[in-house]
């Protein structure tokens, strides 16, 4: 499920853990200690230890990922970590999947189905956001300055993939 251009590539990304957690801010502290990645506090902000990643998506929920499929584990190392403290720790791992947009034109193509300003100085690298791709809800995460990774649910991934191949191939779409 690899697409490319010249200019872009499109492909899904290796198989992750994937959490979603809510907290209060010692909850947030301890599941940033015990997942080894400190829970970024900035709006739309994602923070990066390794090959962990940790993205703001409100004021109290964030996406954890980590490579391969140990989601159920990471559930349980934050639960020990969390003891008796309040907080939500949901494996969603099964539930969504990857995909990375690279390359010059990879930031038309995005917004050939997406009308944010995805110019580097409004949305530089770190940035993450839900917003929607076409009619799919996702998840958009600036990587690196010509990179980005999409979070999406596995149900709309065809959907999305297709999306970004007619952007691909279409030049009246190219951004």
């Amino acid at each position: 499920m690899a697409r490319s251009s010249a200019s872009i590539a499109v492909a899904r990304t290796p198989m992750a853990a994937r959490l979603i957690v809510r907290g209060g801010d010692s909850a947030v502290a301890t599941m940033g200690e015990a997942f080894g990645v400190a829970l970024p506090r900035d709006a739309c902000r994602a923070r990066i230890a390794g090959e962990r990643a940790a993205l703001w998506l409100g004021p109290d929920e964030w996406l954890l990922i980590a490579p391969g499929s140990g989601g159920e584990e990471l559930v349980h190392e934050l639960t020990e970590a969390l003891g008796q403290e309040p907080a939500s720790v949901v494996d969603v791992s099964h539930r969504q999947l990857g995909i990375t947009v690279a390359g010059p034109e990879g930031v038309g193509a995005l917004n050939s189905f997406n009308a944010l300003d995805l110019a580097e100085s409004a949305f530089p690298v770190g940035m993450c956001t839900r917003t929607l791709f076409g009619k799919a809800e996702i998840v958009l995460w600036r990587t690196a300055r010509e990179a980005f990774r999409i979070e999406v649910w596995r149900s709309f991934a065809p959907y999305v993939m297709d999306c970004l191949e007619e952007a691909i191939t279409d030049p009246s779409l190219a951004g």
